[in-house]
């Protein structure tokens, strides 16, 4: 079965790759919500991407996932200025923050699955220095909390409770056991 990735994340696409997945990507011009219930949005986010492109591949399974990240019930999604980068890490110093990742599979027009994922990540104590290197290298400018684990953002985690890949985008463990159902499996 072709596996459909309706995402622009480049570290998704990466992640099936790392993990031997054939795939096409396809991103479509999804609507993505930014309020309400942070689980609730995350799966209805990555409805979204995954219904803007699945009734035009109706023989695939197309996955579609969002990432959010929540601290003190408050998201905190991509940075729109360094400004806003720098208030997000500012805030994460030092504390424990969720990642949620919502994933959707659709055959077809039909959405078969839903899940998500957790993760809680904490940042050990960042100095002002650290805040302002990081946020000067554009890193944290694309990516919901404003740092990226798989790069210099990690230097910042102090404890991970949960999927590590779930906090680079794509809960891998998770997905691969559901892949499963559609007849997918990498060990096979």
């Amino acid at each position: 079965m072709e596996i459909i990735l309706a995402s622009k994340s480049p570290r998704r696409a990466q992640l099936l790759q790392q993990f031997g997945l054939d795939f096409r990507v396809v991103a479509g011009p999804a609507l993505e919500g930014s309020c309400g219930e942070p689980e609730e949005l995350a799966v209805s986010n990555a409805v979204s991407k995954a219904v803007s492109v699945a009734p035009s591949y109706p023989q695939a399974l197309t996955i579609g996932a969002d990432t959010i990240v929540v601290l003190d019930g408050h998201l905190l999604g991509k940075p729109g200025s360094s400004f806003e980068a720098e208030t997000m890490l500012k805030a994460l110093s030092g504390r424990v923050h969720q990642v949620m990742t919502g994933v959707a599979l659709c055959l077809g027009s039909r959405v078969a699955r839903t899940f998500v994922v957790y993760t809680a990540v904490k940042f050990r104590r960042l100095s002002e220095h650290e805040i302002r290197a990081y946020v000067q290298t554009g890193e944290p400018l694309d990516k919901a909390g404003a740092y990226g684990i798989q790069g210099l953002g990690g230097l910042f985690v102090e404890e991970i409770h949960g999927c590590y890949f779930n906090v680079v985008g794509l809960p891998m463990p998770r997905l691969l056991l559901e892949l499963r159902a559609f007849g997918i499996d990498v060990f096979s």
